[in-house]
């Protein structure tokens, strides 16, 4: 039997991997524009994203959609 992959392309990544790719793609600067978060904008650091993403849905789900944007245009390795 074949193991069924998932198509869900967050299936299996932390909410700490998908801060720190962005963070590497688009740097905090311009996250920060896409994403209007204080914890993008001041004082930046992928700590204070990480907490306050998982108590706040709405930037949770705007940072995953970003993150799927991202990785569909960025050239595989």
């Amino acid at each position: 039997m074949e193991k069924q992959q998932s198509k869900d392309p967050l299936h299996g990544v932390t909410l700490q991997k998908i801060v720190e790719t962005l963070v590497e793609y688009y740097g905090f600067d311009t996250l920060g524009e896409l994403i209007k978060i204080k914890s993008f904008n001041e004082n930046p650091s992928v700590k204070s994203s990480l907490t306050f993403l998982r108590k706040t849905d709405w930037a949770r789900k705007q940072v995953e959609e970003l993150y799927v944007k991202t990785i569909q245009k960025k050239p595989s390795k």
